[in-house]
């Protein structure tokens, strides 16, 4: 990736830079650093500091906390993928004897499995992982809080049995996977477990002074998958290119995009949106941002990327507490959506016609409801309600001959065309539900028609 600030225009960079500007003063965070990528390239780097000449820059690295999470689950899907786990499978079956072994790891992935949100005390998070040697030191004595899969609850205890399932599936450390598997392929040269020069210090401020505390920088050992990762604001862009649109080498867009469904109910409150599987997804103004927060002693992190706008902001502070920097992030890509819209790419027909497929696109009704079938690339097709009032969902093809929903209520259910003895179309069958060419076609199944008499007005 380049950077090239000319691509925004000079009132767009001021107002990303007046934003993060205003965040370090008001947030009173020693140093914070921020970029944004639009259509896979970074548009724009900024930082703030409280020391002259010493700003972060692109290749500083900043500890991202939970964000780490994000890539142990990648690094759980690929095992998905390769067909050596199911994701509903109990964690027993490929990680015995933790005490947690009922849980599936759907459950753990997206925070349903009822642990607790913590590990036991001492705080993990500002004390050395040794202190918690084993997985039964990480869950303590009372690790459930909630029956598995009725709600979801955030727990770093859960993501620590990720990292474990991980290493045992591998036969190698957690750190040496994600290395091999994430990191190497998409170019994260800049992102690890154990910070490494150029990188910034973690502090606290006081709440009723400007004066600083120095925060340590713990190895956290076992609960490393929950939150040990060091970034910068290149690396994390390009795994924000990643997370928008898969790569075959780490993650295929199909696996990615799964990711973003909703895995548990939202707790009340939390946020508009939902928690997938290892990211958060919320809706804000109108748009929706996929991604993940963070947080570690001295250190706040944000990553939020839009697929409708193809822009992604980062924004890290090394600071405890202060700085809103999900909000921020929320914001730079809000300033670039809104400032310059993205630009459509050009209209272009198909590659080649099917004229088979062609004759199925128009009206077609579900008993008197109109609804319109299009043809997209790839064989697909995409059916909608003609009156916004109805279901509509995209399908994708498959070698069947058959169709299968992507979306919406029809999301995994088989569209299919059912054909006369002489090979003219009938209908089509949606999940048993019947759509005509006709309002209630008397040659159709149920709902075709059903009165005799048919159609009739007021005086008939």
């Amino acid at each position: 990736m380049t950077s090239s600030d000319e691509q925004l225009l000079p009132t767009t960079r001021r107002a990303l830079l007046h934003r993060i500007a205003t965040a370090q003063a008001e947030g009173r965070s020693p140093s914070l650093a921020a970029a944004v990528q639009r259509q896979g390239q970074v548009v724009w780097n900024g930082s703030r500091t409280c020391v002259d000449g010493q700003a972060p820059d692109a290749d500083t690295q900043f500890r991202i906390g939970s964000l780490t999470k994000t890539f142990t689950a990648v690094l759980v899907l690929r095992l998905r993928d390769e067909g050596l786990l199911d994701l509903a499978d109990p964690l027993e079956k490929h990680l015995p004897g933790t005490g947690a072994g009922d849980v599936t790891i759907h459950q753990l992935l997206g925070h349903s499995a009822g642990l607790g949100a913590e590990s036991p005390a001492p705080w993990w998070e500002r004390t050395p992982g040794s202190l918690r040697p084993g997985l039964e030191d990480v869950l303590g004595e009372q690790s459930r809080v909630h029956p598995a899969g009725r709600r979801h609850h955030y727990s770093n205890p859960g993501y620590t049995l990720l990292g474990a399932l991980v290493e045992a599936a591998r036969g190698a450390s957690w750190a040496e996977v994600l290395r091999n598997e994430i990191l190497e392929p998409l170019g994260m040269h800049r992102t690890s477990p154990q910070a490494q020069a150029p990188h910034a210090g973690g502090w606290a401020v006081h709440p009723w002074a400007d004066v600083m505390l120095s925060e340590p920088a713990e190895d956290l050992g076992l609960m490393a998958p929950a939150g040990q990762l060091w970034s910068t604001t290149a690396d994390l862009l390009r795994f924000a290119a990643f997370l928008a649109e898969g790569d075959d080498r780490v993650l295929a867009a199909a696996s990615v995009a799964e990711m973003r469904a909703p895995a548990a109910p939202s707790e009340p409150g939390d946020w508009d949106g939902h928690y997938g599987l290892g990211l958060q997804v919320v809706r804000r103004k109108g748009r929706t941002l996929i991604g993940h927060t963070g947080s570690l002693p001295g250190f706040v992190a944000a990553l939020w990327f839009s697929t409708e706008d193809d822009v992604a902001a980062v924004a890290f502070a090394n600071v405890t507490s202060g700085v809103l920097v999900g909000e921020v992030a929320a914001e730079l890509v809000d300033i670039v959506a809104e400032s310059e819209p993205r630009i459509p790419d050009p209209w272009r027909p198909l590659p080649e016609v099917d004229d088979e497929l062609l004759a199925l696109t128009g009206p077609w009704y579900w008993g008197a409801r109109p609804n319109i079938l299009r043809l997209t690339p790839g064989r697909g097709l995409e059916l909608q309600p003609l009156n916004g009032q109805g279901r509509g969902a995209r399908f994708t093809a498959r070698p069947d001959g058959t169709w299968i929903g992507l979306d919406g209520y029809y999301a995994g259910e088989t569209l299919r065309v059912v054909r006369n003895d002489d090979g003219s179309v009938n209908h089509l069958d949606l999940g048993s539900f019947v759509f005509t060419r006709e309002p209630y076609d008397p040659a159709a199944a149920v709902p075709g028609g059903v009165d005799e008499d048919g159609w009739r007005g007021l005086g008939s």
